[in-house]
């Protein structure tokens, strides 16, 4: 019997819905359950094919705890190493390389010194900073946000370089981005589950949290398309199983805003009755489907484009070396050779073959 788990927090009507969903679904040999915990041994099976993780961007414990059940072969959902090595800024350059359409960004020193460092830990930062450059390439109005966040948390819009240097020094030793606004004239939250399911959702940053996805735009069936193959070209290079990617739409132009959210918001009281229903059936099915593929002791991790190669040139380079010691078969001495020639030509063997 294969089980699947899903780790959550402070959330309610997900997780109880995701759970009844994969049981009422009843495949053969699997079944779901919230995920318990009791000890943490290195290298142990955590007992789960599968982890829906909801909630380890906010706990430590249960990142280490996910990436040890990973290395006995849990098919963790979102891949915990990707996730902690991720961010928005490095999410910006790669849509770049990938040619999925994006605002100019740029990176920022924290404010403030972080813990444990001094002046002389940042010899190498030329400081004041280019700031009009940096300035005349994003423009104003633009935004300014954490590098690494989340959840609409410490967003600042600023309206020229004074603003930007009075709300800068509000932010503490937050890494920040400060990035172009896009003027947009429709903007939508798309989720992506499995690598291969889109759900594109209209929504509008600009109202209150519970009135955002009451937006009076659709998408045309031609800008829908292209936001879709930007969505799901950001997830095969991303490797992200559930994901959301927010897309504002300035003069018919799709641009990915946000797209580093492998935790984002499913409750049925925000993202309404008809989007919650679908993300618990495709989820649930994509979960399934991770639990028939599990292989025990195995990687069973989804692992995105831009870190694959990296994989493959590992496995090449295994490949060679195992094939480098294993032991060379042995030569056929020149009797053995004569023996099975005299075997070919013997008449008895070949009377045996006419008949």
């Amino acid at each position: 019997m294969k089980k699947i788990g899903i780790l959550f927090g402070q959330e309610n009507t997900f997780p109880q819905a995701f759970v009844d969903r994969v049981n009422r679904i009843n495949p053969p040999g699997i079944f779901a359950e919230f995920v318990t915990i009791d000890k943490v041994m290195q290298g142990a099976d955590p007992g789960y094919a599968v982890i829906v993780d909801r909630i380890s961007q906010d706990v430590p414990f249960y990142r280490s705890y996910l990436k040890n059940a990973a290395a006995a072969g849990t098919a963790v959902i979102n891949n915990p190493f990707w996730w902690s090595a991720d961010d928005k800024f490095f999410n910006n350059a790669l849509a770049e390389k990938i040619g999925v359409n994006v605002p100019r960004t740029v990176l920022l020193p924290s404010y403030k010194l972080p813990d444990d460092t001094t002046d002389k830990s940042f010899r190498n930062l030329i400081y004041p900073f280019d700031w009009n450059s940096i300035f005349e390439y994003v423009s104003f109005p633009a935004y300014m946000k954490p590098y690494a966040g989340g959840g609409w948390k410490h967003v600042y819009r600023v309206e020229d370089k004074d603003d930007f240097f009075h709300k800068h020094s509000e932010t503490g030793q937050l890494v920040m981005m400060l990035q172009e606004e896009i003027d947009f004239s429709q903007y939508y939250r798309c989720f992506c589950i499995g690598g291969k399911d889109v759900r594109i959702m209209p929504y509008n940053p600009k109202h209150a949290p519970h009135q955002r996805y009451q937006a009076d735009y659709e998408p045309s069936a031609e800008l829908a398309a292209r936001i879709t193959e930007q969505v799901l070209t950001l997830h095969q290079h991303l490797g992200y199983d559930f994901n959301t990617v927010e897309i504002a739409v300035r003069s018919d132009v799709p641009y990915a805003i946000d797209f580093s959210n492998p935790a984002p918001d499913a409750d049925i009281h925000s993202i309404g009755a008809e989007h919650f229903e679908w993300v618990v059936e495709t989820s649930a099915r994509c979960a399934i489907e991770r639990a028939i593929a599990q292989k025990p002791g195995k990687d069973n991790l989804t692992w995105g484009k831009f870190v694959h190669p990296g994989r493959a040139k590992a496995k090449a380079v295994a490949a060679v070396e195992k094939k480098k010691t294993a032991a060379p078969k042995a030569k056929k001495t020149a009797p053995e050779k004569e023996k099975k020639t005299a075997a070919k030509k013997s008449p008895a063997k070949k009377q045996q073959k006419e008949k």
